[in-house]
């Protein structure tokens, strides 16, 4: 693997009065020797023109999150990352490895394959910047086997020029390849939810629905080990869309309402007995009622009756005897 070497390029102003001075010289030997008839002036003149027009293409300019890669002949020779005007060997290479696309400049990333419209090639200078790449929505299955939509978002940088420019073919391909294909890696050691009747994930088993930050560092995590390779070094992901696919997204729905009904019914079935309990122990201190089993029994029946209910009760007055 290609590792970044560091090195410092000439004050490009100091290079653009050199070549200021070689213009000037060389015009006026050129004129001295045609004055003169002297052939070696004349030719020395050419020289000197030549190699100024030569060095001239040797400027170039940095800003601040950005980094020439130097190759000169198909030899790496260092990185330079000062900021700035610059001046450097006219013959380091202006353009290195091969097309290069953005997702707005021709990349489509589907759920099957990604697409690369080539057309421009990457030049000697590399952002260093921190860019961000907004994931398409793509259809995975989850632990359980249930398919499911999910997309995220990356925030990453190139730290490694070498890496990203001679370890790989195409960087920014290869960041939104591996993000999908990291990405599908992660959706599918997860469950989308918790289920009732799964004991195996109960408790603090980790879920993409229940646990974002454990489930989007997992994804970071993967992705900075996948694309270390390519100098590449992973900020942040996130995920930004989580939903069941449609086809059974109506089942999910009626299973979740399904568990909310009992949970709500588990907690007012909890809540009458502590309250027929209270009741009951109620009417009995200081013997204000006395109530044998059979007559607690009803009772009991009657207020779950009336607590559990769906619909407010109708009370029935008894007229007679408690035992009538």
């Amino acid at each position: 693997m290609s590792k970044e070497v560091q090195i410092k390029a000439a004050n490009g102003w100091g290079m653009l009065a050199a070549v200021i001075v070689g213009y000037i010289a060389s015009a006026l030997l050129f004129l001295v020797g045609i004055s003169q008839g002297n052939v070696l002036l004349i030719i020395a003149a050419a020289v000197l023109f030549t190699a100024t027009v030569i060095a001239t293409g040797g400027f170039f300019t940095l800003q601040p999150g950005q980094a020439r890669v130097c190759v000169l002949f198909g030899d790496y020779k260092g990185t330079v990352r000062d900021e700035g005007f610059h001046w450097a060997n006219p013959f380091y290479a202006r353009s290195l490895g091969t097309s290069s696309a953005v997702p707005s400049a021709g990349v489509k990333v589907g759920e099957d394959s990604i697409e690369v419209n080539a057309g421009s090639s990457h030049g000697s200078k590399v952002s260093t910047r921190a860019r961000t790449y907004n994931g398409d929505r793509i259809k995975v299955n989850d632990k359980m086997g249930n398919p499911i939509e999910i997309a995220t978002v990356v925030v990453w940088r190139v730290v490694d020029t070498a890496k990203a420019v001679f370890d790989v073919d195409d960087y920014e391909s290869y960041v939104y390849t591996v993000t999908e294909t990291a990405l599908r890696h992660v959706a599918s050691i997860y469950s989308y939810d918790h289920m009732e009747d799964d004991d195996a994930l109960s408790g603090d088993t980790i879920t993409l629905r229940t646990n974002i930050e454990e489930v989007s560092e997992a994804l970071r995590i993967e992705l900075d080990r996948r694309l270390e390779m390519a100098g590449v070094d992973v900020v942040d992901a996130r995920l930004t869309h989580l939903a069941y696919a449609p086809e059974i997204a109506q089942a999910m729905l009626r299973r979740q309402q399904a568990e909310a009904i009992i949970a709500a019914r588990k907690k007012i079935v909890e809540g009458a007995v502590s309250m027929v309990d209270m009741a009951l122990d109620k009417l009995a201190e200081g013997g204000t009622v006395e109530m044998d089993d059979e007559r607690k029994a009803i009772m009991a029946s009657n207020l779950m009756v009336v607590l559990c209910g769906d619909s407010e009760a109708q009370p029935v007055v008894n007229t007679g005897s408690l035992y009538n």
